[in-house]
């Protein structure tokens, strides 16, 4: 039988990557996205496409946590950054950061894994090309693999359950090429954080995947 990995799928580049990441790395995957009360849903049926393309398993779950709202990602009556390219993730944390949403989503994935017995949950952060997110960069995650070891039945039982973030030293024009190597569909992902029909071209989340595209010397299927 395959290995078996979970991968969280939020309907983006990178995400949409870790799971073509996966499957090429033979692990049969299964899929959780999180409904967290974002300004918009058109990443989670970017997501739903993903897993249908895939053919892979999706778990979807509600969160209703209402201090989420201190984020212009969940509030949509806060006005989402406008920056320079070269400014981005120079400035501090944003306001598009989502209190310890990192932190729930991984913790949901070892849920999962562990209950499923996977032996790893695969994440799509990366430290390289970012908006200044503190739960993005290679600590956490070395952390959070620690919290895997000692946290669950199946590290408990000296079975290794592991956190991987394949693309965390990546910057986005390396994430485009191996997306390009692996043919995952990037033509379905959804990487704006305000929705819409097209993507606005002005928050940190185009910018950043532009910048990815026009470095890798790629277009972007998406627009």
């Amino acid at each position: 039988m395959k290995p078996r990995a979970v991968v969280l799928l939020s309907g983006g580049l990178d995400s949409a990557t870790c799971l073509w990441w996966a499957r090429a790395r033979g692990y049969a995957a299964t899929c959780l996205s999180v409904r967290y009360g974002q300004r918009h849903a058109r990443e989670l049926s970017s997501a739903r496409a993903l897993a249908r393309a895939a053919r892979v398993p999706l778990h979807e779950v509600d969160l209703r946590l209402p201090w989420l709202k201190t984020s212009s990602l969940v509030d949509s009556r806060k006005a989402l950054p406008d920056l320079p390219l070269s400014a981005i993730g120079r400035g501090g944390v944003p306001s598009t950061y989502v209190p310890g949403r990192n932190t729930m989503f991984v913790a949901l994935g070892l849920s999962l894994a562990d209950s499923i017995g996977a032996e790893a949950v695969v994440v799509g952060a990366n430290a390289l090309d970012y908006s200044g997110y503190p739960d993005c960069r290679p600590e956490f995650y070395d952390a959070f693999a620690k919290v895997a070891r000692l946290g669950t039945r199946r590290g408990d039982s000296g079975r290794p359950l592991r956190v991987l973030a394949p693309l965390v030293r990546m910057d986005k024009a390396a994430i485009v090429r191996l997306a390009a190597r692996l043919e995952a569909p990037l033509g379905l992902t959804w990487s704006c954080y305000a929705g819409g029909k097209r993507p606005c071209g002005r928050c940190d989340s185009c910018k950043l995947r532009a910048k990815g595209f026009t470095q890798a010397g790629r277009p972007d299927p998406a627009l």
